[in-house]
Parts: C-alpha cells; structure tokens; sequence
C-alpha cells in the first residue's frame, strides 16, 4: 500500500489539472471576448458601411443611353437618323458551349452565315462579360419564340438596341461619316478626355466625318436609373431614374440635291469636288468619288464587304477631299500670276514672245511649254487664259521660291483648312529649308522654275484648292471653311447659329485682282482653254484649268494618253467661281486619271454651278432619296516638269 501511494500523487496531480482548468478558462473567455468586440465592431462602428454594401447588392445602377443627335441638309433633309430594334444578344461569360448554344438559337431564330461572321469579329474585340449581338432587326414573332424558350439559354436575352442609319446610303458618305463598335483606342481616348464615364451602357461611337468630329454634340448626356432586384438578379422595380440628355442634332450647309449632282457628274470615274461660299466659308458640296454606303459599318461590317472596300484598287475609304494630294498643276498659275503683279515683277503692258520653252541663264536644258511651237506674244492675261508654261517658268524663277511661297501661304497652301473634318493632310508647299531637312540636298533653280506651274513637289489637296479659289474670289479674306451651319437643341428646338470665322487677309490691289480675274474668265470664252464650260451660261465664271502628271515622259517625247495604263495618265484639274463679278459660288474638282481639266472637270463644275446658280438640274440626276425606315493616299506627284490643259 505504501509503495502505490508513493507511485501516485493525487494532491499533485489535482493541482496541476486546476490550473490547465483555469487557463483553459481564460483563454476560451479571450476568445469570446475578441467574438463580441469584433461583433460590437461590425454590428455598431461599421453599421452604415456594410448596410450601403448590402443596399448594393439589392440595388443595380442601369445606365439609359440617350438618343444621338440627328444629322439634315441644309433643306431639312435627313442624312442620320435612329431607330429601335430588337436583338439577340449573348454575354460569352455566362455561356457554356458558344457554339452548341448559336447552334440550338438557329432552330428559333434564322441565324445566317453573315451574322456568324459578323459576331466572330465583334467577339473578338470585345470583353467576355460584355453582351455581343447574334442577330439584329428581330421581328417581333421571333422575339416572342425565344422568349417562351429563354430559359434554356442562360447567358442569352433579347434587347432593344438604337440603332443609326444613313437613309440616302452613298450620298455624301465621306462628309456624313459613320459610327462603329467602341474599340479599346476609343476607351484610351475617352478616358483620357473624361468622358468615358458618360459612355456607360453605349456600344458605339463616331469614327469618321461629322459623326466623328461632332461626337460630343450628338452623343448627348447618359442617364441611369437605380433597379431593384431579387436573388437571380431580375429587375423587381425602380426605385429612382435620372433621364438621359439627347444629343443635338446637326445642320449642315450642304444641299442633298447639289451633293447628289456633283456625286452622278463623275460616274464611274475616281476623285474630288468642294464647293464653298465664298463670303462665309459654307462647304455647299463635298465629293469624294468613289463612294460607299456607311450603313455596312454601324453593325459591324462583314468580311466580304471590309475586303471589296480595303483592297479595292479605287481606294473608295479614301476620303480625297482632304486626305488625296496632287500636284495643283496649272490651276496654280493664277496665284503665281497674282503673287508677280502684286510684288511689281510683271506690271502692264510687260508681255514676253513665246518661243515654246524656257531656259535658265546659262543653262542648255529647256522647259518645254505644253505647245511646242509656242504662244507667240503673251501678256499677264493671256498667260492665264492659254495656260503658258513659259510665262510662269520666266516669272518663277525672277521671283524665287521664297518670294512665291510666303505669298501663296495667304491662300491656304501648305496648311490644314480648319474644316470640321479630322484627318486633314497639310499638303506640301516646298521650300530648300525642307527639302534639306528631308533629303539632305540643295535647292536646284529649276525646281522654283517649275513650282511656278504647280509640278516639282508641290501638292495640294481638291480642299486647299477649293479654299485658295474662294480666298480669292473673296479678294484675299479667308473665311473658315465648316460643313455646319447650325446646331438645334434637341430638348427645345432651338437652333444655335455657327459663326463666319475669318482665318486670313491679305491686301490686294485691285487692278491686280482684276487682271488675274479677267484672265479666267477669258478661259471660259473663245479661245480659252475650257470654252465649253462657259458656253450658254447666263452668269459669267472666271475659271483655270490644269493637268498633273502621274508618271513623267522622257524629253522629246510627246505625251500620249491612248499608250498609258489609264492609272497612269494625267489628273485632269479645274478651279471656278461664279458668277465673277459677285461670287457665290467656288469650287475645286480633280478627275484622277482624267486627261484634260476643261473637257472632263469643266463639264462637272458646269452642272454643280447651274444647279446652285439656276436651280437647273441635269436630266440624269434623280433628287435624293426620302427619308424612309428600314423594315425591321494618292500618289505623289512627278518632279518632272512638263504639263498641259
């Protein structure tokens, strides 16, 4: 018994089991202490956090994209409008097998081949949990067959989408412009701007023309409402709504009409015509040929389509007016003219006698004139109606490249126009400062020689030259050339005027201006070198013809369109205004490939100033469509310094 209780000590053992006890104790109570603190923390401290965090999982903020501003011509014609329509839509996120689901869709829905394309490339620009559009303008039966299927399609729903369209089609397509699909460049760009948070809910944006440049306009201001929802995440009712702002809509200057004229004169043939009011800078045509329908892009634009437009060797993407730079050819002489008379090199009766060429003091080699025989006595006026080479080689290089340049700037040359359209080229105006910057070479006197006929470097987009012959008409006053005259409110109709900007001035003297301006108008006369653009018309219009070469010709040889590719061939040029002695009207075409300013672009420019001028229009043209809802670079030019009208 003795040796048992010295093995085992109950006194001991009971004390050390008291203290595990109590220990134990305390820490158990530690921890409910911690429980309740961290239970007062949430419950008392954190109350209106986590009751917001909760009221946000109940509360979903739906963005309500507002109407996009409208688009009319100057009459009220409707050249962008919106419609409503339903679409099928699916987010990829929430589906398991895309295609196994696009598949079972076809059973409900017609899906044809063209919709699967198109929502492969939507697809591929954009973010899993974003809806991407199968198929748009659903009926309303085959609204209403999906909808008793929908359950077996999670990840799928029907929409109502606004959508844009472009009721005249090609009509003025390059002006006009068109919205597409927002892209992650458009996303960098919002966001650094600040206004991506206005674009909550919208899918597209303007990518070019007015619907690009004016895109804060007719956007409008987003709106939202605050939904409540239940535990699968349908709307139950909303609590609250802030209604969107409408975009404005857009007035322009350009008459349909007009437009429509300009756009059928050309037919089949590629290039461009602008036409401005001199006196306040409205654009009243904008051509750009060839055209295209901007509807193809406001869905996303097919393959088949993208790849007739991209690779097509007309280039109709090209928007010419201001992205296609030519030569200005002999349609420069008149400024080249005006720069002589106002700096006193070619003051009256100065006259020179034309033997067919021009040759540098020293110099050997001959600038041929565009007839070889030459033009016999020539003075300022005449050079201008005749078109002589030789004259303005003379004046050219008497001036000298600087002289010439500083003067022509003040018409536009060698600077963007302003117009309200992005993407405007500055065009080249040359000079030895650039040409050393960018070929490291010096200045040759021949290139000032024929600069003076518009060749060498020199270019020019059909917008410089339309404004140039504008400044001019409007005796040296630049006004700001704008497509819009007119923003309305949508809210409340009110219509806020776009001001007449004057850009530029230069002082002419009036005999000089009058000189140069009796020197075109001779050109639509007798004897002139586009007599029949003026012949029959009641009004008189002071006109320069031109040509530009593609491709030079070797000295000695005589050009021959019938023996060149036509891609090769000379642009046939042609700047007007009317009537001369109150202009209203100025314009500048270019027919690429098109030979002879005055019997291919003056006949053009003719029925654009009859119509504007006389109301008369053409027995082939048809006046543009009615507003109607739908069922559900160029190459550069050649140094060489030939050219002829």
């Amino acid at each position: 018994m003795r040796a048992r209780s010295e093995l085992k000590n109950y006194r001991q053992e009971s004390y050390h089991f008291r203290i595990r006890l109590a220990i134990a104790a305390v820490f158990v109570l530690f921890c409910f202490g911690i429980l309740a603190a961290r239970l007062f923390y949430l419950q008392m401290s954190k109350h209106e956090h986590y009751h917001t965090l909760a009221e946000n999982n109940r509360i979903s903020l739906v963005p309500i994209v507002p109407n996009r501003g409208l688009i009319f011509d100057k009459n009220g014609v409707v050249l962008a409008h919106n419609f409503f329509v339903y679409t099928l839509e699916i987010t990829p996120a929430r589906v398991k097998n895309l295609e196994e689901t696009i598949n079972q869709l076809g059973e409900l829905v017609e899906i044809g081949p063209l919709d699967r394309k198109r929502f492969k490339k939507i697809l591929s620009e954009s973010q899993e949990f974003e809806s991407v559009p199968l198929r748009t303008h659903l009926n309303e039966a085959e609204a209403a067959r999906f909808a008793v299927n929908r359950y077996r399609f999670p990840g799928v729903e029907i929409k109502s989408r606004l959508f844009r369209h472009y009721p005249q089609g090609a009509l003025g397509s390059h002006l006009v412009g068109y919205i597409g699909r927002i892209n992650d460049k458009d996303l960098i760009n919002l966001k650094e701007s600040g206004e991506l948070s206005n674009y909550k809910g919208s899918d597209h944006i303007g990518k070019t023309g007015l619907e690009q440049y004016y895109e804060s306009v007719l956007h409008g201001k987003t709106g939202f409402k605050q939904v409540e929802t239940d535990s699968g995440g349908h709307a139950v009712r909303v609590l609250s709504s802030t209604p969107p702002v409408p975009g404005d809509n857009l007035i322009l200057s350009v008459d349909s009409k007009l437009q429509k004229i300009g756009e059928d004169a050309f037919g089949e043939r590629r290039g461009a015509l602008v036409a401005i009011q001199p006196k306040t800078g409205e654009v009243l045509a904008y051509v750009s040929m060839p055209t295209f329908d901007s509807n193809l892009f406001v869905g996303g634009i097919d393959t088949e389509n993208w790849k007739a437009l991209n690779e097509s060797l007309d280039k109709p993407l090209i928007n010419r007016p201001l992205r296609g730079i030519y030569p200005p050819g002999s349609t420069f002489k008149p400024f080249v003219a005006l720069a002589g008379l106002e700096a006193g090199r070619r003051a009256p009766p100065f006259s020179i006698n034309d033997p067919g060429f021009f040759t540098l003091p020293g110099n050997t080699h001959r600038y041929r004139d565009w007839k070889p025989q030459g033009h016999g006595v020539v003075d300022m006026r005449k050079a201008i109606t005749i078109s002589c080479d030789t004259f303005f080689y003379g004046l050219a290089h008497e001036m000298g490249i600087h002289a010439m340049t500083d003067f022509v700037r003040h018409f536009g040359f060698g600077q963007r126009s302003g117009i309200d359209i992005s993407g405007e080229l500055e065009g080249l105006l040359p000079t030895p400062e650039w040409k050393k910057r960018r070929w490291n070479q010096p200045w040759y006197p021949g290139e000032t020689v024929i600069f003076g006929i518009g060749q060498g470097y020199m270019l020019a987009t059909p917008m410089q030259l339309a404004q140039a012959t504008a400044i001019f008409a409007n005796n040296g006053v630049a006004m700001k050339p704008h497509l819009v005259t007119g923003i309305q409110e949508a809210s409340s109709g009110t219509v806020r005027p776009v001001e007449h900007v004057v850009t530029d001035r230069i002082e002419l003297k009036p005999e000089n201006v009058e000189i140069v301006r009796k020197g075109m108008e001779d050109v639509t006369l007798p004897g002139g070198t586009a007599v029949a653009v003026g012949a029959g018309a009641p009004y008189t219009v002071a006109a320069k013809t031109g040509t530009a070469q593609v491709v030079g010709i070797k000295q000695g040889e005589k050009y021959d369109a019938s023996k060149l590719d036509e891609r090769h061939r000379d642009h046939a040029l042609f700047i007007a205004y009317a009537p001369a002695d109150d202009p209203q009207i100025a314009l500048a075409i270019i027919v690429e490939n098109g030979g002879s300013g005055g019997s291919v672009a003056g006949p053009i420019a003719r029925k654009v100033m009859d119509y504007y001028l006389l109301g008369k229009e053409p027995a082939e043209s048809t006046p543009a469509t009615p507003l109607a809802l739908p069922e559900a670079a160029i190459a550069p030019a050649s140094t060489e310094e030939h050219a002829h009208d």
